[in-house]
């Protein structure tokens, strides 16, 4: 089980600034559903001093993702937009006392989302577009820029920290050589000329765990759900398991917990959840989210 802070406990249960910003003039969407976290950002901006006068968020993903969009929206009102912009991933983290490292990528997703909106405001292409031949990681929709980006302001040297970062490399992990080619490239950059760069070492192969038949995941999954069901049934709600499609877990809210505030909040805590139980990342989704085909 992961340990969280106080400061994350706190901006996960009563996050700022979250909801829509009517005056906002400046937004930035990052993530997806669809890939277990996505974030809005939303800015209010001086235009005659371009200083943060207000700013709101709206998140779905886990507890953590929560707990980082709230502190951004903390950090950066009053800041001039330039200012806005030096926000690393670490300060975000820093705000909180701290983040475990699996959950690292809640951090950067805040920094990429500030990025974004920044741009918005300007009138700028954010350069999150994603060309073929730049998309390191297709499971988690990762690419080579966002990755050589955070090695370099974090001071990454594996890939498995490159992983609890940005997510890639977690999933099939056919993008591992992609990552360990970004983290070469760095290590040469800062040996600086007619230095020699240790060679990187590749991230030891963790033991295969047996693997679960579809029987046996569905039972750990019902297991999980079990567990929190109590705590849903006491707010007059429930959860159901409606369909298991790869890593994609499609689960019906009932009761109160159907389009509640904190749906997003709920699907993520059971998510975390799900990921200890299987030793696995997976994503749990409302089934409005389900394909059509398999609905």
């Amino acid at each position: 089980m992961w340990e969280y802070s106080e400061k994350v406990r706190e901006h996960f249960f009563n996050p700022r600034n979250s909801g829509p910003l009517e005056e906002a003039n400046g937004i930035g969407d990052v993530g997806s559903i669809q890939c277990g976290d996505a974030l809005r950002l939303m800015l209010k901006v001086n235009p005659e001093t371009d200083t943060i006068e207000d700013a709101h968020f709206q998140t779905f993903g886990c507890g953590s993702a929560i707990a980082s969009s709230s502190a951004l929206t903390e950090i950066v009102k009053g800041m001039t937009l330039d200012e806005a912009l030096e926000v690393s991933n670490q300060q975000i983290a820093d705000y909180l006392d701290g983040l475990p490292p699996e959950k690292m990528h809640c951090s950067v997703m805040g920094r990429e989302a500030l990025q974004a909106a920044i741009a918005n405001y300007r009138g700028e292409t954010w350069a999150d577009d994603h060309e073929e031949g730049a998309l390191i990681c297709k499971c988690f929709a990762v690419d080579a820029v966002l990755i050589e980006d955070v090695v370099k302001a974090n001071n990454l040297n594996t890939v498995e920290e490159v992983t609890f970062y940005t997510k890639a490399g977690g999933g099939c992990a056919a993008c591992h050589e992609g990552i360990e080619e970004i983290l070469a490239k760095v290590k040469a950059e800062r040996a600086g000329p007619g230095e020699v760069s240790p060679p990187i070492k590749p991230l030891e192969p963790r033991a295969a765990a047996p693997k679960l038949t579809l029987v046996q995941r569905i039972k750990k999954i019902e297991t999980v759900l079990e567990s929190v069901r109590p705590m849903l049934v006491r707010d007059h709600g429930d959860v159901e398991l409606v369909e298991v499609q790869g890593r994609n877990i499609y689960v019906n809210l009932k009761g109160a917990c159907a389009g509640c505030m904190m749906e997003a909040a709920t699907l993520g805590g059971i998510q975390q959840k799900m990921v200890e139980a299987l030793g696995e990342l997976v994503q749990v989704l409302p089934v409005s989210y389900m394909p059509t085909e398999i609905a």
